[in-house]
């Protein structure tokens, strides 16, 4: 294996140049880090080490070796008998890089029938058995014959690994490969990387996130405007950065501790023996207050229950067992209209909130008149709403997909702020976002906050974020909850073993 070797690498779009001029190594056994905002270059400069970039891309390179072969000249076929076995991928996305219709084993097995057609069946069988168990997914004859639906996302992401090693391939280049997952399922998945490239694998490693880069990289090439700006050795850029735009992000990935809020307010939110089950419990005798205008952050893996709590604290879920009160008042005793206006949800995913074929301006008239706003007075109130977050009045005619993706969580937090809400519920609100971007997010939270007195619940896996936006601290495993307090009480010193990993995954 002789990794991989690149020089002058450009990709353009008629006269637009999107990648320029970048050079990079990998040598086997080593992980090269490429970090950037969205928009950088960097997921199409990978795509093209794949041969994988749109059909109206111009790609051309003084040199483009990979595991020892010039793929410059290289057609689609000459591509699809490297991909695979001489280079692979591992998608972002595993549950839409995975078929839904087909079992994990399938997919798996996929490279083997394409690269070793001579395998017999029953061997490649127990080869797809043994790339999931060389993954460290439980259960490995279970999950082969289980479809992508059914696997948890880090046990998704694990699987689509598995398929990227299948036929052995030299290079391994994982694009944005945890984002969202849990803090402990990401340590996994990123061990795991670091495993395979100390075996003898080239790994590129695409990522907007440093502390996930901080783990697993050796050496780090820092990208903006389609160039590198910066690279070294992980150690150097993250702790000696040289380039403005370096710091700019290890500085958005460095959180200050909060200062804890003094507001003292009668409770806000009341959650009394709360529980939820639907094929199995998913929430169990949960019980949390949250004074009016402060900040109570819930955290814990996928599937702990957090989301399902927080759909019903805003009213979407209804508890089998339990209460729920705003501001002293249950849901379904008869206030629920009022209630709804009260408590407001911001997604994780604003692009998919967002009907996308109306405008922003759209759906912020529909939130405004749901909350009372005479029709005469919603172009001006859409207008303010905008400003208020930040936006140009002007983004009220775009659609949601013409935003990018710091401007649509904005458009969000300013439709929940539509109806003069008491109380924000956030799910994940920045977890896909790039550190600049989440870090601005963040501060407009705050802004607001203090500006209009706003009680606010964050659903949220990132420890680091919830240590610079909570006051307290709800720690959930498998429904239930394990431990609670302030943020600093519980993470300076964590009394339940999962809170302790959860801190150690960060």
């Amino acid at each position: 294996m002789t990794g991989l070797r690149v020089r002058g690498l450009r990709v353009s779009f008629g006269a637009s140049v999107v990648v320029d001029g970048v050079d990079l190594d990998v040598a086997p056994g080593e992980c090269l880090a490429i970090v950037g905002e969205s928009g950088a270059g960097k997921t199409l400069a990978a795509r093209a080490l794949l041969g994988l970039t749109p059909a109206d891309a111009v790609v051309t390179a003084d040199e483009l070796e990979v595991d020892g072969v010039d793929a410059r000249t290289l057609g689609e076929r000459g591509w699809r008998r490297m991909r695979g076995a001489r280079v692979a991928l591992v998608s972002q996305d595993a549950l839409v890089s995975l078929d839904p219709l087909r079992r994990i084993g399938a997919e798996v097995a996929e490279p083997l029938r394409l690269h070793e057609p001579g395998m017999r069946r029953a061997a490649r069988r127990a080869r797809v058995h043994d790339l999931l168990a060389d993954v460290a997914l439980p259960e490995p004859r279970r999950r082969a014959r289980q479809y992508p639906h059914e696997l948890s996302g880090g046990q998704r992401q694990r699987a689509l690994i598995a398929s990227a090693l299948a036929a052995e391939p030299a290079i391994l280049i994982a694009d944005e490969p945890t984002t969202a997952l849990d803090a402990t399922v990401q340590a996994r998945v990123l061990d795991l990387l670091r495993g395979i490239a100390d075996g003898g694998v080239a790994v590129v490693l695409i990522s907007h996130d440093l502390a996930a880069v901080r783990r697993v990289a050796d050496r780090i090439a820092v990208m903006r405007e389609g160039g590198f700006v910066e690279t070294g050795t992980a150690a150097d850029v993250l702790g000696d950065p040289r380039h403005p735009y370096t710091r700019a992000l290890v500085d958005a990935a460095r959180h200050e501790p909060r200062a804890v809020s003094t507001a003292d307010g009668p409770p806000a939110v009341t959650v009394r023996h709360v529980s939820k089950t639907f094929d199995r419990p998913a929430v169990r005798d949960v019980s949390l207050e949250v004074p009016a205008g402060r900040t109570l952050a819930v955290v814990g893996e996928s599937g702990s229950g957090k989301t399902t709590l927080a759909r019903m604290i805003v009213g979407a879920t209804r508890p089998d067992a339990g209460e729920v009160r705003i501001g002293g008042v249950e849901w379904g005793s008869g206030h629920d209209a009022a209630l709804r206006r009260r408590v407001q949800f911001v997604h994780q995913n604003p692009l998919g909130a967002f009907d996308p074929r109306w405008s922003v301006g759209r759906s912020l008239r529909e939130a405004l008149a749901a909350g009372g706003v005479p029709r005469a007075e919603r172009p001006a109130a859409v207008a303010a709403l905008l400003a208020e977050v930040g936006l140009d009045p002007g983004l009220a005619r775009r659609r949601p997909a013409q935003l990018s993706g710091g401007q649509r969580q904005r458009a969000a937090i300013a439709r929940a702020l539509a109806p003069a809400p008491d109380i924000l519920v956030l799910d994940e609100p920045v977890s896909a976002l790039d550190p600049t971007v989440r870090e601005r997010v963040l501060a407009l939270l705050h802004r607001l906050q203090q500006e209009r007195g706003l009680t606010m619940l964050f659903v949220s896996h990132d420890l680091d974020v919830v240590a610079s936006v909570a006051d307290e601290v709800v720690v959930m495993q498998d429904g239930a909850v394990v431990e609670a307090g302030a943020t600093a009480a519980v993470f300076a010193v964590p009394q339940h073993p999962f809170t302790r990993e959860l801190l150690a995954a960060r």
